[in-house]
């Protein structure tokens, strides 16, 4: 393979792992707003207009981070294969860096 092969390849291998990621990313952003949903949900009651009081009892965060609990419980097969998806797209990557003798950069 020609050089200007290998860093298209390389190329077209961030693209996907920056896809990767934005998915998990969304996944991640879905749980928090069911999560979020939730505790609205069960925990309906009257807010104080204006600046009288806390939007958020300790108690509502304490039920928000149960729903959160169950939802990524829920999702976990899909967050896991993600995740290692992931990890694998970045050894590729690292690998054909290491290869084509291109320094690391921050990979976001």
């Amino acid at each position: 393979m020609t050089m200007v092969n290998e860093l298209m390849v390389l190329s077209r291998m961030e693209a996907a792992r920056r896809q990767t990621r934005v998915h998990l990313d969304l996944v991640e952003r879905q749980i928090e707003g069911r999560a979020e949903r939730s505790t609205i949900t069960a925990r309906v009651k009257g807010r104080p207009f204006g600046r009288d009081g806390p939007a958020r009892t300790p108690g509502d965060e304490r039920l928000f981070r149960e729903h959160l609990e169950r939802a990524a419980f829920a999702r976990r097969s899909e967050i896991e294969a993600l995740s290692r998806k992931l990890a694998r797209q970045d050894r590729a990557i690292a690998a054909l860096r290491s290869r084509l003798r291109i320094e690391t950069s921050c990979v976001a």
